[in-house]
C-alpha cells in the first residue's frame, strides 16, 4: 500500500513550492490509489504559529489537495502534530543510544538552529564536523535520557551513500566529506528536524517521501539513521525547485508568492500548480 506525506512547516504563510510539491505528492499517491498523511512539522516553537497552520489547511482544501490522515480529517489518525509527539521522540532517541551511534556533543547557537527546520540549498556550504572534535566511544553511554545536551550522530567516515530517487535518478554522498557528524537532539528537549522526520516517517508508515531537491543532502543523513535502527527505508522523490527569471532558487519568503496572496489576486488553483512560475511573479 502507497502511504505519502505532506508536512508543512507553519513558519510563514504556505509558499507556491511548497504548494507544488505537495500537488505532486498528492499526485502520486492518487495514482498508486494510496493514503496521503498531513503532518504539521512545528517543533520550532519560536516560529511556528497555529494561524500559520490554520492557513496551509485552508490553501491546501482550496488547491485541491486532499488527504486521508491527519488534522481536518478527524478520527483516530488524528492530528498528526510533531510538537504533540515529544514521547514518542524520546523513545527514539533511546533506540539511537543502544545502537551506539550517538553521543552528547555542545555546539555553538547556530548549530542548534540549523538543527531546527528542514535544511536548504544555501545551507551546502555548512562546515564538515571535524572528527577531531569527536569525544571518545564511551561518551554519554551510561546517559538514560538526552538531558540538557546536544547529541549528535556519528557518521561512518568515507562511506557512500546511495540512493535512487524516482525523479532525480542515481544519487550519492560522502559521509564525512559531503557532511558531518549530524545533530539529532537539541539541548532544548527536542529533535532535530533529521531524527523527527525519520521518527514520524516509521511510526505513519510512510512509504514513499516526495519533497523538494534541496534535501537531497538530508536524504543521506536519513538513511543512516534508518539503517541504525534497522527500519525500512522509504522510497524517495525530490522535486526540482522552482527558480526566477535568472535561475535563482525562489525562497519560501518571495514576495507575492504566498498561496494567499495568489488567491486575493484571483488566481484559480489550477494556475496557481501549473503556469510559469515567472508569469506569477510581481503578478
Amino acid at each position: 500500500m502507497y502511504r505519502g506525506r505532506i508536512a508543512p512547516t507553519p513558519t510563514g504563510l504556505l509558499h507556491l513550492g511548497h504548494a507544488r510539491t505537495f500537488a505532486q505528492a498528492a499526485a502520486f499517491a492518487r495514482a498508486a490509489n494510496g493514503k496521503l498523511v498531513l503532518r504539521i512539522e512545528d517543533l520550532d516553537a519560536a516560529r511556528c504559529k497555529p494561524h500559520f497552520t490554520t492557513s496551509a489547511i485552508e490553501d491546501l482544501i482550496w488547491l485541491g489537495i486532499h488527504w486521508q490522515e491527519g488534522p481536518g480529517c478527524g478520527g483516530p489518525h488524528a492530528p498528526y502534530i510533531q510538537s504533540q509527539r515529544v514521547t514518542w521522540f524520546n523513545e527514539v532517541w533511546k533506540m539511537l543510544q543502544a545502537s551506539g551511534t550517538i553521543y552528547p556533543c555542545d555546539k555553538s547557537r547556530q548549530d542548534v538552529e540549523r538543527a531546527l527546520v528542514a535544511p536548504h540549498a544555501e545551507d551546502d556550504a555548512e562546515p564538515i564536523f571535524p572528527t577531531t572534535l569527536r569525544p571518545d566511544n564511551h561518551a554519554g553511554k551510561e546517559a538514560t535520557s538526552p538531558g540538557n545536551s546536544n547529541w549528535r550522530f556519528r557518521v561512518p567516515d568515507s562511506e557512500n551513500i546511495y540512493f535512487d530517487d524516482s525523479i532525480q535518478g542515481p544519487q550519492s554522498f560522502t559521509a564525512g566529506k559531503d557532511f558531518g557528524d549530524f545533530l539529532i537532539w537539541r539541548k532544548d528537549g527536542m529533535p532535530s528536524y533529521e531524527m523527527a522526520v525519520v521518527a514520524d516517517d516509521h511510526a505513519m508508515d510512510i512509504t514513499h517521501v516526495v519533497r523538494g531537491a534541496d534535501l537531497l543532502k538530508s536524504t543521506a543523513r536519513q538513511i543512516l539513521l534508518y539503517r541504525a535502527l534497522n527500519w525500512t527505508i522509504p522510497q524517495w522523490s525530490h522535486v526540482p525547485l522552482i527558480n526566477d527569471a535568472n535561475g535563482q532558487r525562489l525562497s519560501k519568503r518571495a514576495a507575492g508568492l504566498s498561496i494567499q496572496e495568489l488567491r486575493n489576486k484571483g488566481l484559480t488553483p489550477a494556475e496557481v500548480l501549473t503556469a510559469p512560475v515567472v508569469s506569477l511573479i510581481g503578478k
